[in-house]
């Protein structure tokens, strides 16, 4: 049956605004080396994905990163090592372009494009390399969920978590262009345009855009997003891609966890129990922000209560003999 729980994170006196909750980690998070083997996995389109390994005895989970993410996200290294720790195998997923050098071809990862996951889950497959689970964070767990909806019984994995997932890619397009999340949306669209920019600075660009007149997140997606992915324009993008489409059709045991106050979604952006799948469990916390969830009676003395409650669901849905 889909359930509805409330989640046992608890956010410290010390750190309750969803703000802090967000920001926290990549202030006092110092950045670290990753000792994992690189991989570059051609597509059958002339593309490639760029992977991550760090490979042992246990089951093997793999993490796909946000918008603009990659492995020094804040959050990838820290979750890969506690994965590791608890006795899994990991591989990080970089979505197209994400990775050491941006992709051949001119269109781009985005929050839909469950053709690059599937052939990825297809390809290690025959290498007898399929993840038992995948952890989708953001954009990665909108994109993980809709995957799940689209293949129902037929998902080619055994577990799966989505954090802080934008459901609703047209309302929170539209919320992040309001109040202080227009701070974020500054923050990711500079990194879009400069990622965009970089991209083609080799080459000739496939639009006529002025890049300097795009000043939202929905204004990109408009006129780059969709047309590079072969959409007609951001809303046939969002109502194509928005996960909260793909819920019902969800039978793998999938955990999302998400905070209310998540400062990039809209109040009420949340599925209800009716909009979810059979095998669904969505924990919904009062506090932790976007990908924060950080707990600790102290400030130096912080934990990150993702870390724990995510290896202890894999370990629970795959019998694992992980530590």
């Amino acid at each position: 049956m889909p359930k509805l729980a409330a989640s046992q994170f608890k956010a410290p006196w010390w750190l309750k605004s969803p703000h802090l909750q967000t920001i926290w980690p990549t202030l006092v998070r110092p950045g670290r080396g990753f000792q994992g083997e690189w991989e570059s996995v051609e597509l059958r389109d002339g593309d490639f994905i760029e992977l991550v390994w760090r490979r042992g005895d246990g089951p093997l989970v793999m993490l796909i990163h946000g918008l603009e993410g990659s492995l020094q996200s804040h959050y990838a290294i820290p979750m890969l090592e506690a994965l590791t720790e608890a006795g899994f195998t990991t591989v990080f997923m970089h979505l197209r372009g994400c990775g050491r050098k941006p992709n051949r071809l001119a269109r781009s990862y985005h929050s839909g494009a469950t053709e690059d996951l599937v052939e990825i889950l297809e390809q290690l497959e025959l290498r007898d390399e399929k993840p038992s689970a995948v952890i989708g964070i953001s954009l990665g767990g909108n994109l993980l969920l809709k995957y799940l909806g689209e293949s129902g019984a037929g998902s080619r994995l055994s577990a799966a978590v989505a954090v802080s997932v934008p459901f609703y890619l047209d309302k929170t397009a539209k919320h992040l262009q309001k109040g202080t999340a227009r701070i974020y949306q500054r923050y990711l669209l500079n990194k879009l345009l400069a990622n965009y920019r970089r991209k083609f600075s080799n080459r000739p660009a496939p639009l006529d855009v002025d890049l300097s007149a795009i000043d939202s997140i929905y204004a990109f997606d408009d006129r780059i997003t969709a047309p590079l992915n072969g959409f007609d324009d951001a809303d046939d993008y969002y109502r194509r891609c928005s996960s909260i489409g793909f819920l019902r059709d969800i039978v793998t045991p999938t955990l999302i966890l998400q905070a209310a106050d998540d400062p990039f979604m809209p109040s009420g952006s949340t599925p209800n129990e009716e909009q979810l799948g059979p095998g669904i469990t969505l924990e919904l916390s009062r506090q932790g922000g976007h990908v924060g969830f950080i707990s600790g009676r102290y400030p130096w003395k912080q934990s990150y209560w993702i870390e724990s409650r995510i290896p202890a669901f894999l370990k629970q849905q795959l019998n694992s003999t992980a530590r």
